[in-house]
């Protein structure tokens, strides 16, 4: 999809926080925006994704969140500083209140065009949703 739509600029993709699993999880998308500001955000998504535990027990602890820092690279004190200050909870919070606000109840979740798909499709599924998107944009 990047190669077909993505170079020449047809597709675009965001992330978006979506933490409906409570406290932890909003901890957690706060701690991503940390780590974005290193150029570290995938790096880190990828750790939170692979030690992510059950809901609110503890996998993400501020303590762990901090661990998954140093272990991305990152600058362990300028990470805590920035995960600590609060600045990022309202742009969490307001991201996830708008993905809500347009119906989004889970992840994975996308938008294309307007457009909600919902859960992992196939390829097929997202190719067949942007070409329909593509022809409405040409005749529109």
């Amino acid at each position: 999809m990047v190669q077909r739509y993505v170079e020449d600029g047809t597709l675009r993709f965001e992330w978006r926080d979506f933490p409906y699993l409570g406290e932890e999880s909003r901890r957690a998308a706060v701690a991503a925006r940390a780590a974005q500001e290193q150029d570290k955000f995938w790096e880190y998504h990828d750790l939170l994704y692979q030690n992510q535990g059950a809901e609110n027990s503890g996998a993400f602890s501020d303590e762990n969140l901090i661990g998954f820092a140093r272990e991305a690279g990152l600058d362990v004190e300028r990470f805590e500083e920035s995960f600590t200050s609060g600045r990022y909870q309202p742009l969490v919070d307001r991201v996830f209140r708008e993905a809500q606000d347009a119906g989004i109840q889970g992840t994975p979740s996308f938008n294309i065009n307007g457009r909600v798909l919902v859960g992992a499709q196939p390829l097929e599924t997202f190719e067949q949703a942007i070409e329909e998107e593509l022809r409405k944009a040409e005749d529109g």
